[in-house]
């Protein structure tokens, strides 16, 4: 369980007795609550994903599936039934035994209608979960789905009699909730009742940061061992060339997207939506924000996903194609519209170079600056908003074009068509071909405008090691970090 207490810094440990260790971790990213299926966020995954709570299976950080909680699986020959065997002697932080009646209430609390995971539209296949003696559970399909194993390594197995973890937690992981300073840190105790390899350290706090110059400074005081992720790129020369520091450039997932809502005009026109894109100059973007780190990104697809095109032509940095579409599509003078924009960096400055470079076709953008709660609240879930910005940080997560009730509402029947056809293919060759159908249909149609892919830069002290450097679907797995 957690105490909340109020904000405050605590040095990362130094001189510790191996294993002993308090690994500092510097974030971006708190938690707006406690649970990744009730809007807990990007924080509530990087923090408690594999540290706190594990689910049936894990994805590495290199991107494979291994078992985890469940020590094998079968599927039956038409692919609809799968079996799952759980391993023995886990328990949960609070001492109870985990049984199949835990996984199967774990996976319905995704799926349930009051879910807000972002798994939750892979596993709508299912058509039934029950327990089958003491150490299995049986889940029925109502149509295939080559990726249900990999979307399952994303469910957080919980104590079924567990209530509110929002604010709590009950998980099976190498660790336990500590204190959560709201604004400031969140602290992971190792578990000693940890049914696999004990923690590599003894305890982990994140330090939660808004301004990217204090999470750097953080790091330089040793207030932090290491960051998650580099949010300032002009600060890597503070640490490039020092030995007391190791910059790793992993593989990121997270693309940077100007979000507009197909169902509210203009950007219900695809014209508005290519007039748009092509009149940011997004290589200059780039560089100005992430000198040098970083790639162009043409759709939703990034390179790590199997069905990776490149994309950047087909809606290209063009001022007076912009101009000719915008009149086409009978807006010649252009038009005003509010763009909420998160208060963390580098959404702002990202927000001010979007409106300068929209002048000059005749778009008035007006910046309208919420927080991680607002926006979660106004965007995400009432979709009260024209267009927006937003990070999206998982891996193939291209099928959200194929649900007109996410919150950008684009609705192509044929992309949805194909998303699902994806879904139920009987090999990855034939998924692969679809989901490059769907990535090609949905930058025609410049569904969204993808700003850039971010870099996935980690910088952590010479002293420590043993951590990720992709962060793939935003986890941050920390029990394998050691400090010397």
């Amino acid at each position: 369980m957690f105490t909340l207490a109020s904000c405050g810094l605590e040095q990362a440990s130094a001189g510790a007795p191996p294993g002993e260790a308090t690994i500092g971790v510097g974030s971006m990213y708190e938690p707006q609550n406690l649970d990744n299926a009730g809007g807990g966020g990007q924080g509530a995954t990087e923090a408690l994903t594999g540290n706190v709570y594990e689910g049936l299976f894990r994805l590495t950080d290199e991107g494979r599936v291994e078992n985890l909680l469940a020590e094998s699986h079968t599927v039956s020959p038409d692919g609809l039934t799968y079996t799952f065997r759980i391993r023995n002697g886990v328990t949960f932080h609070s001492g109870a035994p985990l049984t199949p009646d835990d996984v199967a209430h774990s996976i319905r609390r995704v799926t349930a209608a009051a879910s807000t995971s972002s798994r939750r539209g892979t596993l709508d296949m299912i058509e039934s979960i029950a327990g089958s003696g003491r150490d299995a559970v049986v889940v029925k399909l109502s149509s295939r789905s080559i990726s249900f194993v990999y979307n399952l390594s994303q469910v957080w197995i919980v104590n079924d009699a567990h209530k509110d973890l929002s604010a709590s937690e009950d998980g099976t992981g190498p660790y336990r909730l500590g204190t959560w300073k709201r604004g400031s840190s969140l602290s992971l105790d190792r578990f000693d009742g940890y049914w696999g390899r004990k923690a590599a350290n003894a305890r982990v706090v994140f330090r939660y940061f808004t301004d990217a110059s204090a999470l750097n400074n953080a790091l330089l005081t040793g207030a932090v061992d290491v960051v998650t992720g580099m949010q300032s790129p002009d600060a890597l020369a503070l640490f490039d060339g020092d030995p007391g520091y190791r910059i790793s450039n992993g593989k990121s997932t997270t693309k940077l997207l100007l979000a507009f809502n197909n169902r509210r005009a203009p950007f219900d026109r695809m014209l508005v939506r290519k007039a748009v894109s092509s009149a940011i100059d997004e290589r200059k973007l780039l560089d100005s924000i992430w000198n040098g780190y970083g790639s162009m990104i043409g759709s939703m697809v990034p390179p790590t996903d199997p069905w990776y095109e490149d994309l950047t032509h087909v809606n290209p940095y063009d001022v007076e194609l912009a101009r000719r579409q915008l009149a086409e599509a009978g807006y010649p003078r252009g038009f005003a519209f509010t763009l909420d924009t998160p208060t963390y960096d580098p959404h702002p400055t990202v927000a001010a170079f979007v409106k300068s470079e929209l002048a000059k076709i005749g778009i008035t953008v007006e910046i309208n600056m919420v927080t991680a709660d607002e926006w979660y609240t106004k965007v995400y879930r009432n979709h009260d908003f024209t267009a927006t910005l937003q990070e999206h940080v998982n891996d193939r997560d291209v099928r959200w074009y194929g649900d007109p009730g996410f919150y950008w509402g684009y609705d192509n029947p044929q992309v949805a068509r194909e998303v699902k056809r994806a879904e139920r293919a009987g090999t990855v060759e034939e998924q692969t071909a679809l989901l490059r159908k769907v990535g090609r249909r949905i930058a025609e149609d410049a569904a969204s405008n993808w700003l850039f892919l971010y870099p996935q830069i980690v910088i952590g002290s010479s002293a420590v090691s043993g951590y990720p450097v992709n962060g793939l679907n935003a986890q941050f797995y920390v029990y394998d970090i050691v400090k010397r």
